[in-house]
């Protein structure tokens, strides 16, 4: 290459980066301007959006983050920029909210289709319900109609109730609302698996969600009822999730059971034996083991009509899971599984996993009638008498709500499983522990590893 041709060339690519870096200070002013103008309507929103480090990809044809970075296009962000900034700020506050509710990290065994989909209905329905300025288009008549009916049929509109909703739709309906709520790129979504504490993104985020909710509750009420749909949700994210497992080991017992304690096995003895008595070891490790497990156990289900039957099905489907479990349960198990509406129309007995197995698989709602818990209790009082526990620890009563509560205290623990739409508590008697789970918290890798044990069983 000649002189002139390098001095050329050289000079091509100097205006090249002189252009690029021009187009990137550019588009830091337009993010800049678009996140100032989102603080300065909702204050509360500026400390996370500082949280996102901007970045300009070609990787994407408008906008996307992965928790940690906001991927945008500079051929999109311009132009929408000068010709229509609200779309801009609903973008932005958009990738923000799949952020704080930890949207990116939710796929799990769920399909990626609908997840996607869940996640950008409940963050546009929230955006929808700003009334901000910077921010606010009034919603078409397909998204007023979708809003209100499932409002009114499921309450607080999170992903994973919306995720629930969307399995159930034909695919027709599917992709019309993806053709008018997909509005950003999820490419960039992935696994929070491996990272943990100060370095998990989805832990961050968390820890802000919390921080937002407790901002927005201590301002006045005029300033906190500028985002009922956003407060509602944080509620709902930001209320104590429970390990269903490790609430029913409160229920638990200390026995002995057959199996090596290798926690009393002194190997320098042992070791001592082998070596100069010639393979007679100086001690033997004890064989058996103190463990806390469940034995004795009740669960009534509420089988009123205001109890749905499939979420009936479900919480049972999860309690097998954890019957499932060997450190969970004895060999041989003792439970009484009660369906009740206000009189007690069946009591099966289950003693091991292979009779909860074949109770599930024949498992049929039984009742439809009001709603009354006594019945239950009186049951269940009735049973102790008649010496059909050895050592009842527990009662588990999953239902709605909506009942009339003992007036007693029982001679056992005794925990309410409400399946609520929304996050509001239900008032229990004081002696009653109580366990508030939404449709989204029975996991779907549970749902599917009974499903794969069902069938197993069937051939």
């Amino acid at each position: 290459m000649e002189r002139k041709d390098r001095e050329k060339y050289g000079n091509f690519v100097h205006e090249q980066r002189k252009k690029e870096e021009e187009i990137l200070e550019i588009c830091q002013e337009v993010l800049k301007s678009s996140k100032n103008e989102l603080g300065v309507s909702m204050p509360f929103l500026y400390g996370p959006l500082s949280s996102l480090r901007p970045v300009l990809s070609e990787e994407t044809a408008s906008m996307g983050t992965d928790g940690e970075q906001l991927f945008v296009s500079p051929g999109w962000l311009i132009p929408i920029f000068m010709n229509h900034k609200i779309l801009l700020n609903r973008q932005y506050l958009h990738q923000l909210l799949h952020c704080l509710f930890c949207h990116i990290w939710g796929r799990k065994r769920r399909d990626v289709r609908l997840w996607d989909l869940a996640s950008d209905i409940a963050v546009e329905h929230i955006v929808d319900d700003l009334y901000q300025k910077p921010v606010y288009l009034r919603p078409g008549s397909l998204r007023r109609e979708y809003y209100r009916k499932w409002r009114e049929q499921y309450g607080i509109l999170t992903a994973e109730r919306i995720f629930c909703i969307l399995e159930k739709l034909p695919e027709e309906d599917v992709e019309k609302l993806t053709q008018e709520f997909r509005k950003d790129d999820h490419h960039f979504w992935k696994s929070d698996e491996g990272k943990s504490g100060l370095a998990s993104p989805k832990k961050n985020w968390e820890d802000r969600r919390k921080k937002l909710q407790t901002e927005i509750e201590l301002m006045s009420k005029e300033a906190s009822g500028k985002a009922p749909s956003l407060l509602e949700q944080l509620r709902v994210e930001n209320r104590k999730r429970y390990d269903y497992r490790e609430f029913l080991r409160r229920f638990s017992v200390l026995r002995e059971e057959f199996q090596t304690d290798m926690d009393t096995f002194d190997y320098i003895y042992y070791y001592y034996g082998m070596k100069h008595y010639g393979n007679m070891p100086l001690i033997e490790p004890l064989e058996t083991r103190e463990t806390r497990k469940i034995e004795d156990f009740v669960i009534v289900v509420d089988t009123s009509m205001s109890c749905k039957g499939d979420l009936i099905r479900k919480f049972l489907e999860e309690t097998y899971s954890v019957l499932a479990e060997s450190e969970s349960f004895f060999r041989r198990i003792h439970v009484h599984i009660l369906q009740c509406d206000d009189r007690i129309q069946e009591d099966a007995v289950i003693r091991n996993q292979e009779e909860m197995r074949q109770y599930l698989q024949e498992f049929t709602v039984k009742g439809f009638g009001g709603t009354d818990f006594r019945p239950a209790f009186r049951y269940v009082d009735h049973l102790i008498k008649t010496g059909a526990f050895k050592s009842l620890r527990g009662l588990l009563y999953f239902t709605d709500g909506y009942g009339t509560f003992p007036g007693k205290r029982p001679p056992y623990d005794t925990a309410f499983v409400f399946m609520k739409e929304d996050y509001r508590d239900v008032d229990v008697p004081p002696w009653a522990m109580k366990l508030i789970l939404g449709e989204e918290d029975f996991s779907v890798q549970k749902q599917e590893e009974w499903t794969m044990g069902m069938q197993e069983n069937i051939k």
